[in-house]
């Protein structure tokens, strides 16, 4: 298949790593995370401004009216620049779902505010007890036309700054639903907690947390809970690609220039042969990644491509990112060397939504089934 990108895309590209560049060089990163600021307001106010954070609304609301495809490409260079804002909670898990399963009302509330970069929306798909995030803790009950939800969830990625939290939750005798939950609301209690690349995430604990009915998306029948995975782990995916790909780019410009015995130690057997194998890893991640992506853009069945995707995302990210610390030697841990920063970017998308073995044995269950 041809993943080429179009010249829109190929614009996208070019334009959001001009801004990454701009404002995510080492030292200012260094900095926020002193200051242990992981949303760089002003990173996301110009995201905003050039009209990347309504890549896949529709123009009515004041977005670009692109996809899912804009949208990964955008985090894939987000993950090249291990850039401190919510993208991936937004615009993958957030403006895709609601698009898939909000009514109009939803969407007229929301995307333009998105799209003017003046809200931030989120999801909470980590559980405590399970890789899965459709194996839920949450429940809701109906309380007239409302809703209310009980249970906990954790590392709810920008739960402090989100205006909304998609939430899926167990409804009985229906199946799963998919709220939208006000986090201000009553009976929702958020509480810090630090995430492996040290970004700052929330934990959620309800007790009869109220949502109204507009705010249950779609009914109780799992298919909004399960675009909701869908779209998060092709986001997580394309973030994936970028960080590995900085890494191996980093390691080629090191081993190319650090000398031991006269030579440049990329002219030693044994570290090309590594960082090949990390390219090798990086190519994976990539292929598998764009084919899912590219599924879902057409519309087609992409749960056993995004099973593969998340496998090599998570298996190939941590074999290649371990490769490019150990061909660094000392430096690749020292934390005033930026490399350290993807290896804990990756480290934490490997596991977040569940680790390799996690998605070889669901692909495994989905073959076995036909």
């Amino acid at each position: 298949m041809d993943f080429s990108f179009t010249e829109e895309q190929q614009a996208v590209e070019k334009l959001a790593g001009e801004i990454f560049t701009d404002f995510c060089e080492p030292d200012k990163l260094k900095l926020l995370e002193q200051q242990r600021c992981w949303f760089d307001q002003g990173l996301w106010s110009a995201l905003a401004e050039a009209g990347l954070l309504g890549l896949a609304i529709p123009e009515k609301y004041g977005g670009q009216g692109l996809g899912i495809i804009e949208t990964c490409v955008l985090l894939e260079r987000q993950g090249w620049a291990v850039a401190p804002v919510p993208l991936l909670d937004t615009l993958a898990s957030g403006v895709l779902t609601l698009l898939a399963h909000a009514e109009e009302d939803v969407l007229a509330d929301f995307l333009p505010a998105v799209a003017k970069g003046e809200l931030v929306l989120s999801a909470a798909l980590s559980e405590t007890s399970s890789d899965d995030p459709r194996d839920t803790g949450v429940t809701a009950v109906k309380d007239g036309e409302n809703w209310r939800l009980d249970g906990s969830k954790q590392l709810v990625g920008a739960g402090q700054h989100a205006a909304r939290i998609l939430v899926p939750a167990r409804v009985d005798g229906q199946g799963q639903g998919l709220f939208l939950l006000d986090p201000a609301g009553s009976g929702v209690i958020l509480g810090e907690q630090e995430a492996t690349s040290g970004e700052i995430r929330s934990s959620l604990d309800l007790s009869g947390a109220v949502v109204d009915h507009r705010s249950a998306l779609g009914p109780a029948d799992g298919k909004a809970v399960a675009d909701l995975v869908r779209f998060s782990l092709a986001g997580l995916c394309a973030t994936e690609a970028g960080v590995v790909a900085r890494a191996v780019r980093m390691t080629a410009d090191y081993t190319s220039t650090r000398e031991q015995f006269g030579k440049p130690v990329a002219s030693f057997q044994a570290v090309a042969q590594r960082a090949a194998d990390a390219f090798v890893d990086l190519e994976a991640i990539k292929l598998a990644t764009w084919y899912a992506v590219s599924c879902l853009d057409r519309g087609e069945a992409a749960d056993e491509a995004l099973a593969v995707a998340k496998y090599w995302a998570s298996e190939g990210g941590h074999s290649a990112v371990y490769a490019c610390q150990h061909l660094h030697g000392g430096t690749g841990v020292d934390n005033d060397y930026p490399l350290h920063r993807y290896y804990l970017w990756s480290k934490q998308i490997e596991l977040t939504l569940g680790g390799a073995e996690f998605h070889l044995a669901s692909l495994g269950k989905m073959l076995a089934a036909g």
